[in-house]
């Protein structure tokens, strides 16, 4: 599944669900702005009714090609109290933007988190952004890939909620240059120290490509150092499952290594270019995989995308 459960053994990140980053999606929409996403805690809010409160949740964006934060939003979150709790919003450029923690300035001070069918919209500027409960638009046919490829022409995420973050702002504002790189992070301060749980920016990398004893060390990385650690490994994988010979394996490669997601905005966004709520990314991960032999899980997007901010659909009820 896309990067849901990127913990080891199909399991969210200290078996802790609210930590569990699960997509990231980049494209524009009229008025020359950039939307950013990152979503977190699959299946919620069963898995976590509120948003970890030592955690940060973060969206970095490299502007030069580098494969480093030069712009990084960073969101804290209040203790929960009484099914409420607020957000903080932090934008931080330079050297700020490459460390974990949260910095630079702030945008947002104690707004709700939106945990019914409505979203709340704060304005901070010329910034949107929406944080809370929202309908989970990734789909695939998990039981039929589970099943050595067998289709159930079942949508796995066809009910599913998750806590969304999102910013919109004009194109300027993430960067005057079109090309960006977009990834997210979510880290949890134990003992007096933050430490990266989960990162990632690319679907569905983690669970084909590595190992259970090296997820933790992924998530823990740096994209930077992605391709001198993973290109050997994950072109193993690539001959394994896809027939792929050294030259093939590492085009497709280059694709997703850094785990950073490249958006040219002046293109449309279509996966890997950014990627929008509707990109068939499944399909395209298990075309990669196979080599081409697999094609499509034959499942389509969600239909409960709204056509405006905050984009993602309103959340399904919750089963008592």
């Amino acid at each position: 599944m896309s990067h849901h459960l990127s913990g080891p053994h199909l399991r969210s990140p200290m078996d802790d669900a609210r930590l569990d980053l699960t997509d990231v999606f980049a494209f524009t929409v009229p008025g020359d702005s950039t939307v950013l996403i990152m979503n977190v805690n699959p299946i919620a809010p069963t898995g976590g009714t509120a948003f970890h409160p030592d955690a940060v949740y973060r969206i970095n964006v490299d502007t030069d090609g580098d494969h480093r934060a030069d712009l990084a939003f960073s969101f804290e979150f209040s203790r929960p109290v009484d099914g409420q709790q607020t957000f903080t919003v932090y934008r931080a450029t330079g050297e700020q933007a490459r460390g974990h923690e949260a910095a630079g300035k702030q945008l947002v001070a104690d707004a709700p988190v939106s945990f019914g069918p409505a979203p709340t919209v704060v304005e901070a500027g010329p910034y949107l952004l929406s944080v809370g409960l929202r309908s989970d638009p990734f789909f695939a046919d998990l039981d039929g890939i589970v099943d050595n490829f067998q289709w159930t022409g079942v949508d796995w995420g066809a009910d599913k909620n998750v806590f969304g973050i999102v910013i919109e702002a004009p194109n300027a504002e993430i960067s005057t240059d079109p090309e960006i790189g977009v990834w997210a992070r979510v880290s949890v301060r134990q003992n007096g120290e933050l430490k990266s749980v989960d990162r990632g920016a690319h679907p569905s990398l983690t669970a084909y490509f590595n190992a259970e004893e090296a997820k933790e060390a992924y998530n823990e990385g740096e994209p930077a150092a992605d391709w001198d650690t993973y290109r050997e490994p994950w072109t193993e994988v690539l001959r394994r499952t896809g027939g792929y010979d050294a030259e093939a394996a590492e085009a497709a490669l280059r694709v997703i290594l850094p785990d950073i997601l490249r958006y040219d905005r002046d293109l449309p966004a279509a996966y890997p270019n950014g990627r929008a709520l509707t990109d068939d990314v499944t399909s395209a991960r298990l075309a990669m995989i196979s080599g081409g032999q697999i094609a499509t899980d034959h499942i389509g997007p969600h239909t409960d995308l709204l056509p405006e901010f905050p984009y993602l659909g309103t959340p399904h009820a919750v089963a008592d």
